[in-house]
């Protein structure tokens, strides 16, 4: 009896950390979409960019808003609700695709639809690797996440030195971080999952899904963003 008891819990738990992994990975999708909705909707108005690039003011309030929402989201998602939290993460995703509407006035469309194709690929393969290899990836990511300090270092300096061999650096340097991140954050993800499937709070869980997904989200956008560079040089 109690060997029967004890298997349906497991398999109550692995059921809860499938529907909490599904749902990481479709409200990213589902940001990824907002945010490309509202890219292609700005970009497809003239009068929106010009208001929006030709402003300065405008254009850093969205940046910093951006940054006052993941901050908000990462350290206090645990004092908001669940609607909450969830509405920042949309209006993140449609101010994101704000500014990333400029990557279509300076793209071409073939080139931004390949870029999208390779990243949804490396993306996944790394968030494969991420869910069934059984490595320990802490270290990994504690060498992406310095890494990736360094690299926002070297892209402020070659704003002004401007070279073009740092250039490609950054670039190849960003898609290999990405990558490395994807991985470990996947791992991370999943092993919060696992602890938050096993409480009795499912509200607990549902924001933790949330903040991965926000987490897989800035992921995908980045190594998209470096991939984007790699494919307009071809």
């Amino acid at each position: 009896m109690f060997s029967n008891a004890s298997e349906i819990s497991v398999k109550s738990q692995g059921i809860a950390l499938s529907s909490l992994m599904t749902k990481v990975y479709l409200w990213m999708t589902l940001a990824l979409g907002i945010t490309a909705l509202s890219a292609m909707f700005v970009a497809g108005n003239l009068s929106l960019v010009e208001a929006i690039f030709g402003n300065k003011v405008l254009f850093w309030g969205i940046i910093i808003a951006q940054i006052a929402i993941v901050f908000t989201l990462s350290s206090i998602i645990d004092r908001l609700s669940f609607l909450s939290a969830g509405l920042l993460f949309g209006l993140y995703a449609l101010l994101n695709g704000v500014i990333l509407s400029s990557i279509f006035l300076v793209f071409d469309m073939n080139v931004i639809t390949q870029a999208f194709v390779a990243t949804a690929g490396t993306f996944g393969a790394m968030s494969l690797i991420g869910t069934f290899i059984k490595k320990d990836l802490s270290a990994i990511g504690r060498f992406c996440f310095m890494a990736l300090i360094g690299l926002i270092v070297a892209t402020i300096v070659n704003i002004f030195w401007t070279n073009d061999t740092l250039y490609w650096i950054i670039t190849y340097a960003g898609v290999l971080i990405f990558c490395g991140l994807t991985a470990y954050d996947t791992q991370k993800i999943r092993t919060m999952m696992i602890e938050s499937s096993t409480a009795e709070n499912y509200e607990v869980g549902m924001k933790l899904a949330l903040l991965g997904s926000l987490t897989l989200y800035l992921d995908f956008v980045n190594m998209f963003l470096y991939l984007l560079r790699i494919f307009d040089r071809d």
